[in-house]
């Protein structure tokens, strides 16, 4: 099978950098321990890699979609590896009272990627840290992996035990102890 149909959707707050809610300012950018590695890795192992991020601070009008871009923009040149890093990037504007287009839960933008970029379902994960990055892989029919660096609580636990969700200390755990391995196995 084509290696590049493989791919990866991640959220960004709290799984690729330290969440700060609402960050508005490119300064604030702070990479996950390890992120800069298990991203190599993966490009290295024929991953093509999606950001899939809800911004609801744009929809309650706390900070832009500039703003936004100029976050992400930071968060690449932290990052340092080959740019651009992603296939394509989602930021889902809505606030929780807006009509959900691209918001997670929604799986929407997996769904189009899959077919815009003509990606094979069973090799595709989405990478979060709450249980709306959940739900929308389960409805876009991709495999999820969790990570501890961010919104994972009690009451997400219970859709992470429920789908038999694999919880990884970060994503760097998750890449190394996981996804590389089990691609040899």
């Amino acid at each position: 099978m084509d290696s590049k149909t493989k791919a990866l959707f991640l959220d960004r707050d709290g799984t690729l950098i330290i969440d700060r809610v609402y960050l508005s300012d490119p300064a604030g950018v702070e990479l996950i321990s390890g992120t800069i590695q298990a991203l190599d890795l993966v490009i290295k192992h024929g991953y093509r890699l999606f950001l899939f991020t809800n911004q609801s601070g744009i929809g309650r009008g706390l900070h832009t979609l500039e703003d936004t871009h100029k976050v992400n923009a930071r968060m690449e040149e932290v990052i340092g590896l080959k740019r651009p890093l992603f296939t394509d990037i989602c930021i889902a504007p809505e606030g929780p009272k807006d009509p959900i287009v691209y918001r997670k839960p929604s799986p929407r933008f997996i769904s189009e990627s899959i077919t815009k970029f003509d990606l094979d379902p069973t090799q595709c994960w989405m990478v979060g840290d709450s249980e709306a990055d959940i739900k929308a892989a389960l409805a876009a029919g991709i495999k999820i992996a969790a990570v501890k660096t961010g919104k994972i609580d009690p009451s997400s636990l219970a859709v992470v035990a429920e789908n038999k969700v694999p919880i990884f200390e970060n994503f760097a755990a998750f890449i190394n102890q996981h996804l590389i391995t089990s691609a040899h196995a």
